[in-house]
């Protein structure tokens, strides 16, 4: 599992260091409080995020209804602040130092880079592995393909707001399928990509889990997604400096936590303006 707490950037730019660390820092407290409250292990923090283990999917799950409902009833501060959470299920390697790495990992990373503030995004492994009680509290969010793996994964989402587990239908996966059309193509120097209507999401970052890798300094591990939606592919911002885009010769668009449809052609700039950075920094798309 990693948990990590959303909007963490915003909260030093309105506290203040100091503060903001305070907040950060008890907040990381209660998670890894909940995390052994439910026989897990926090194998390492960073920076505001978690990594844990446990030893079965109920207990990961379960922990993650702990911190979400924790965290978002704490006004100890004056605020209360929202987790991200990503979890699966798989054998990873263990390191001398307990350091743990591999493909469970890695794709737990990748899940946490979906959530959004508030959300619990776990694999099919984890939902296979439930009790009849915790699968009920689970619905099918997407399809996402997942570095390493040769076919987009079915993700979904675990519900701990229970008044809104009947507000949307799940759909059966062939139905993902059914409404898309087109392409979009992304290169970035040497590196390209390529998502068609079918494929789900694409996350763009610094981190080595993202799927479109941008080793860019201003860039966030996990700094964009661009998914397909109804036809259309939008691209949706999740990172610490914000996402400038320019569509052909249209004027520059900053997003921030915002999202905004891709046409035709243009470039995306991680954290930096599109009008002021060199080609090298600049990725390109063509939505066909």
């Amino acid at each position: 599992m990693f948990a990590d707490v959303a909007g963490s950037t915003q909260l030093y730019e309105d506290m203040g260091d100091d503060k903001a660390r305070t907040i950060v820092a008890h907040i990381i407290q209660k998670m890894t409080d909940l995390t052994h409250a439910m026989r897990g292990r926090v194998i390492k923090t960073i920076g505001d995020e978690i990594m844990c283990v446990f030893v079965d999917a109920d207990s990961a799950v379960k922990t993650a209804f702990d911190i979400q409902e924790a965290v978002s009833k704490d006004f100890t501060f004056g605020r209360a602040l929202s987790i991200r959470i990503g979890e699966h299920f798989g054998s990873a390697i263990l390191e001398g130092d307990g350091d743990i790495f591999g493909d469970a990992v890695n794709v737990a990373a990748r899940m946490a880079g979906i959530a959004k503030a508030g959300q619990i995004i776990i694999s099919e492994d984890t939902v296979a592995r439930l009790n009849n009680e915790l699968m009920l509290h689970t619905r099918q969010f997407d399809r996402a393909p997942v570095r390493g793996k040769k076919e987009p994964m079915i993700i979904y989402e675990a519900i701990w707001q229970q008044e809104d587990v009947t507000s949307i239908a799940v759909l059966e996966p062939a139905k993902f399928a059914g409404t898309q059309a087109g392409k979009i193509k992304l290169r970035w120097r040497d590196r390209q990509i390529e998502l068609d209507g079918n494929s789900g999401v694409v996350v763009i970052g610094r981190g080595n889990e993202a799927d479109f890798v941008v080793d860019d300094r201003f860039a966030s591990r996990m700094h964009v997604r661009i998914e397909s939606r109804r036809g259309k592919f939008v691209i949706i911002d999740q990172s610490t400096n914000g996402t400038y885009v320019r569509a052909s010769d249209d004027p520059e668009v900053y997003l921030k936590r915002e999202d905004l449809p891709l046409l035709g052609t243009g470039c995306i700039g991680l954290g930096h303006s599109t009008v002021s950075a060199s080609d090298a920094e600049l990725i390109r798309y063509i939505v066909e």
